[in-house]
C-alpha cells in the first residue's frame, strides 16, 4: 500500500488555507455590510464564495478523505480568528462612548477638549448620588487612546461603548474636512 502524499498532506493543507482565506474575507465582508460599504462588501462576497466553491469541490471530489474534513473545519475556525484580529486592527467605523463618573469630571473634560475630543457633558443623579455624564463620538482607531485618558484622569469610571453607523454634524476635524470636500464638489 502506497501513501498518497497529495491526497493526505497537500490537498488538506490547500483546503485549510482556502478556508482561512474565505472565512477571513467573510468576516470582513459582514463587518463592511454592517458599516454600509455598498461596493466593497459585494466584491469581497464574490471572492469569498469563489474560494469556498473551490474548497468544497475538493471535499466533494474526495469524500473518502476524512483528513480533509478536519482541515476544512480547522480552516473555518482559524479564518474566524484571523478575521476578528484583522477587523480589530483595521478598526473601521465610529463608536459612541457614554461615561458616568461619581468623581468630578472637570479635569477630564478639560484634557479631552485639549486633545480635540468633542463631548457633551451633563450633571445627573445616580444611585449613589450626583454623577457627571459625558457623551463622546470617536473613530474606533482613537478609542483606545480615549479610554486611556479616561482611566488616567477618572479611574474606575463606568463607561459603555456602542457602534454607530452614521454621524451627522459634530466637531470632528476629519468629518469637517469630509463635509467641506463634499460641499465643494456640490458647488457650494
Amino acid at each position: 500500500m502506497e501513501f498518497d502524499m497529495f491526497a493526505y498532506v497537500w490537498l488538506p493543507l490547500m483546503i485549510f488555507f482556502a478556508r482561512i482565506c474565505d472565512v477571513t474575507i467573510g468576516t470582513l465582508r459582514i463587518i463592511l455590510v454592517s458599516k454600509g460599504h455598498k461596493y466593497l462588501a459585494p466584491a469581497l462576497g464574490f471572492v469569498e464564495v469563489l474560494i469556498w466553491i473551490i474548497a468544497i469541490g475538493q471535499i466533494m471530489s474526495n469524500l473518502d478523505n476524512w483528513i480533509s474534513y478536519l482541515f476544512y473545519a480547522a480552516g473555518f475556525a482559524t479564518g474566524n480568528y484571523i478575521g476578528m484580529i484583522l477587523e480589530e486592527r483595521i478598526a473601521l467605523g465610529i463608536v459612541g462612548l457614554r461615561l458616568v463618573t461619581g468623581k468630578p469630571a472637570d479635569e477630564l473634560i478639560s484634557i479631552l477638549k485639549q486633545n480635540n475630543y468633542g463631548l457633551t457633558s451633563m450633571s445627573a443623579s445616580g444611585t449613589q448620588g450626583p454623577v457627571s455624564v459625558l457623551f463622546m463620538t470617536v473613530s474606533r482607531k482613537k478609542l483606545k487612546e480615549l479610554i486611556d485618558i479616561v482611566n488616567t484622569y477618572n479611574p474606575g469610571a463606568f463607561y459603555t461603548v456602542e457602534d454607530i453607523r452614521f454621524v451627522n454634524q459634530g466637531v470632528f476635524k476629519e468629518q469637517q474636512k469630509a463635509r467641506k470636500h463634499f460641499n465643494l464638489r456640490k458647488g457650494k
